[in-house]
């Protein structure tokens, strides 16, 4: 028992600082209790054939088709285009759509999908989007309360019920609570978050649609970071390639354009022989580069290569990043991107999507100087620059990266597939099915087919599409710490647990039972995954409610809910990290926005379960 009990605390430890991915964590821990003969090599693989693994790998498909057609976004466009002009119509239309959303998709997906359309709106609303965004992310987890796959640990107490011979919820069963959950946040956030979340942007008065191309250059400083050499006769890089001249690695410069046989008597800047550049792109005699970084660098390239720096009387600042073609936006990196603890310099991005990446922020800071070797952070905000169709292609990758505000209509506009209808009726019969029990087939069963069809009907395009939607780091923490559970169980550490529990405070009451449950969950969300608290605690309030003879219905849906409820640190749910960038929040607005609600959410659901679910 306390081999496991080590084992555990050491892999909390390692959740609670996130230096290394979850996953990993979970599947090393995993491996100790193999090798310390705790558990069979069949009980530790046990989890990954678990009914709960198998849906949720279905759940990420079938979710990652309702946002590929372009139908999610639709949705959610319609909702919020019903707001007009009132501010208060619109925060509270923002909360319901997104906690409709998040009761049939995952809550990290559902953020990725609303954030840049949030963003816009409030843009275009001219009101600040400081108001809105942590809202956001809150009402994701609101939501996800609402049905039995809106988020894991629902389908992990769910399958705690199914193992100890107990009815399986319905998919609506847990409706009420979410019900409640979203009228208590709702009413505690619209005064709330106007008093500490209306923060001053200065970039953003008075703007209604969105960031100009003239905001973000005075944002990031960009005309003090770009400046124009010409390549010179003797320029030992001639007939080259930019890739081949390695002016980036031995400068510490980036080339963000090239501008082909200019003429300095009419206007460099609106020439159409301006283009991007690339790794490919051969360098000739008389080109001008547009080169960012340090200008004493700059210098000492110019002198030792046969350029020409072109001075500042010959640049106009506003026409400096002003192309037909071209134009700058900006790009939030989301913890599922491949980018993330990437360096710039192996990021790939040019080569990827044919931008250029300008500048990073991170929180408060602006990072333009030795861009190439800075790590990129989950939050980050990225500042690129390539064509409008480029960055309009970005959208294809909303679950890893967000093109914020309308940097161009085309790109903000919903690209709504003939697929979508289709879409629609495999979600919508895999929800029906999963609603009566009259229908013969199990949910895992149905959330499976459905995924299938979502392929097979060309809602994703192929298989391997079907597969990038699935998020494989949830699923592996997942499956690697269901047998936690079950070394847990084994080595009689729940039963201990339980004991405790019920010795210490069963009796008194169920209701302080209860307690103790919730807050004991929700405060090792705050460091952990919700999914593995909930796969922890569950076992152990199933073994305290038999112990204590009571139904453990609403101790069960006390772990769900104090799970699923943590908003007092931006690290506690992905949702929660994703818009602190965007948002410019800092860690104590969590604490001041978000403990408040997670407290009384805690009071409202002990009072409120025992009524939903009787003891």
């Amino acid at each position: 028992m306390y081999i496991t009990l080590a084992i555990l605390v050491i892999a909390s430890a390692f959740f609670m600082m996130g230096k290394i991915r979850s996953d990993l964590v979970a599947l090393s821990s995993l491996l100790l209790l193999v090798l310390f003969g705790i558990l069979s090599p069949e009980e530790a693989l046990s989890g990954f054939s678990n009914s709960v693994v198998v849906m949720m790998i279905g759940l990420f498909v079938v979710g990652g088709a309702i946002f590929q057609t372009g139908l999610a976004k639709m949705i959610s466009n319609k909702l919020l285009k019903l707001a007009g002009k009132s501010e208060l119509k619109l925060f509270v239309l923002v909360i319901l759509a997104t906690s409709f959303i998040g009761a049939f998709v995952s809550n990290t997906g559902t953020v990725a999908l609303m954030l840049p359309i949030v963003v816009s709106m409030a843009m275009s609303a001219n009101i600040n989007s400081s108001w809105l965004l942590m809202p956001l992310a809150f009402s994701s987890s609101l939501g996800g309360m609402m049905t039995l796959i809106g988020t894991p640990p629902n389908l992990i107490i769910n399958g705690e019920l199914i193992k100890n011979g107990f009815p399986s919820l319905t998919f609506f069963s847990f409706t009420p609570v979410g019900l409640v959950a979203l009228a208590v946040g709702l009413l505690y956030l619209i005064p709330v978050s106007k008093r500490f979340l209306n923060k001053t942007d200065p970039h953003q008065e008075n703007k209604k649609d969105g960031k100009s191309l003239s905001d973000l250059m005075d944002e990031y400083q960009l005309s003090k970071d770009i400046h124009l050499v010409m390549i010179g006769k003797n320029a030992p890089f001639v007939g080259k390639t930019l890739l081949e001249s390695h002016i980036s690695e031995k400068y510490e410069v980036n080339v963000t354009e090239i501008l082909r046989k200019p003429s300095l008597n009419s206007s460099i800047f609106q020439n159409p022989n301006r283009e991007l550049a690339q790794a490919s792109t051969i360098l000739n005699e008389g080109d001008i580069l547009f080169v960012q970084g340090d200008i004493r660098k700059i210098e000492a390239m110019a002198w030792e290569k046969s350029l020409r720096l072109i001075e500042d009387k010959f640049t106009s600042q506003e026409e400096l990043m002003n192309s037909q073609k071209h134009g700058i936006a900006e790009v939030l990196i989301t913890s599922t991107s491949r980018l993330v603890n990437l360096p710039i310099k192996k990021s790939k991005f040019r080569e990827q999507f044919s931008l250029n990446i300008l500048g990073m922020q991170r929180n408060e800071t602006y990072i333009l100087k030795n861009l190439k070797d800075q790590r990129i952070h989950s939050g980050d905000i990225l500042l690129v620059q390539g064509s409008w169709k480029d960055i309009a292609r970005l959208n294809d990758q909303h679950r890893h990266l967000i093109v914020l505000g309308q940097p161009l209509k085309e790109a903000s506009k919903v690209t709504l597939t003939h697929k979508a209808p289709i879409a629609a009726i495999i979600m919508l019969l895999m929800v029906v099915s999963m609603m009566f029990d009259f229908i013969p087939i199990q949910p895992v069963t149905a959330v499976l087919v459905a995924s299938l069809l979502m392929v097979f009907s060309g809602a994703l395009p192929n298989v391997e599409a079907a597969y990038k939607t699935i998020n494989w780091e949830s699923v592996v923490l997942i499956a690697a710490m269901l047998p936690m559970a079950l070394a847990l169980e084994k080595t009689g550490a729940s039963a201990w647990v339980s004991q405790m529990l019920v010795g210490k405070l069963g009796g008194y009451s169920p209701y302080i039972l209860l307690a103790s449950i919730y807050f004991t969950t929700s405060l090792l969300t705050m460091f952990i995954s919700n999914t593995a608290t909930a796969i922890l605690i569950a076992p152990i309030a199933m073994s305290a409610a038999i112990g204590m003879g009571i139904n453990p219905l609403p101790l069960l849906i006390a772990v769900s809910v104090g799970a699923s409820m943590c908003f007092a640190s931006p690290f506690s749910t992905p949702p929660n990290a994703l818009v602190m960038s965007a948002g410019r929040y800092t860690f104590m607005d969590y604490v001041k926005v978000g403990l408040p609600l997670q407290i009384l959410m805690g009071i409202v659901m002990i009072l409120v379960l025992p009524i939903l679910f009787p003891f």
